[in-house]
């Protein structure tokens, strides 16, 4: 492992070069996104606010669920490179959004839809930091072939164990390309005047006949689809890899983190629910 880099009398923490790739990676992502759906706006201000926003409520849900040790060492806890919490990051980001459509005008649900695959990458890079500074987010002892030990990471172990910042870089890779597919008839789907319908039958979600995007078949996808999509996928790819991570147990056996996870399935699952009556404002470019 490789906590830092360096360069002559220049120390880099790996942690924050993969935070700052991330960045990078969400902007090219969510400014292609943001162009396909017509959005005019600089994509530089929708990544760069919520990943700040992100990676304070992250630092501070992280250090707020061990009160104690926060206050025994408020300045060590609060500025350290590493200890940070992927629901805390979450929330906060959702509420930078939030600041940012009212900010800028932009439908809610439709910005977090063009920022859900950006912000899936970006989270699965940034894992990648973690496992190059070796900070406490791997699992647990592992006999198998590709096990790590991280001996000299910022929370050392001689131990071979999962190394589940890999898993979770993995997940995201394949949830931001999902989201993504997702968002692409999405995008492309023009939206009826209110109260306009498909047709008399036509129902949410339900494939249009002969409706073709691009030469596809496409399907009715309401503003909003891509985010629950993403809280449903991220939350329960979270839920799962805690099972086999160090963190301690709190609500029934779980994890924080997987209890987060679990709420943010609910979440996503909820917003499913709620969008069903509106899949029928938008339908796919007739053939």
């Amino acid at each position: 492992m490789i906590p830092f880099l360096h360069l002559g009398p220049i120390t880099l923490p790996t942690f924050g070069l993969m935070v700052a790739t991330a960045m990078i990676c969400a902007f090219f992502v969510m400014r292609a996104d943001l162009k396909r759906r017509g959005i005019e706006i600089e994509a530089e201000t929708l990544v760069a606010v919520p990943s700040l926003a992100g990676m304070i409520g992250a630092k501070l849900y992280h250090v707020l669920e061990t009160p104690q040790e926060l206050f025994a060492d408020p300045v060590g806890q609060l500025f350290t490179g590493y200890g940070f919490a992927w629901f805390g990051g979450l929330i906060a980001g959702i509420a930078a959004f939030i600041y940012l459509g009212y900010r800028f005008r932009i439908p809610l649900l439709t910005l977090f839809d063009a920022a859900s695959p950006a912000a899936a990458l970006g989270y699965g890079i940034g894992r990648i930091g973690c496992l190059l500074s070796g900070d406490g987010d791997y699992g647990i002892p592992s006999s198998l072939p590709w096990a790590m030990s991280f001996p000299n990471g910022v929370v050392p172990t001689l131990q071979r164990v999962h190394p589940t910042p890999i898993y979770e870089f993995l997940a995201a890779v394949l949830i931001a390309w999902l989201l993504w597919r997702l968002g692409a008839t999405q995008a492309r789907t023009p939206i009826l005047p209110a109260g306009e319908k498909i047709n008399a039958t036509a129902k949410k979600f339900e494939r249009v006949p002969r409706g073709r995007v691009d030469g596809q078949l496409g399907m009715v996808r309401p503003a909003g689809f891509v985010f629950a999509a993403y809280l449903i996928y991220t939350g329960f790819a979270r839920f799962l890899v805690e099972f086999i991570r160090i963190n301690p147990r709190s609500f029934f056996g779980m994890t924080n983190a997987q209890t987060a996870g679990l709420a943010s399935v609910f979440l996503g699952a909820a917003l499913i629910w709620h969008l069903r009556g509106k899949g029928d404002r938008s339908r796919a470019v007739s053939a």
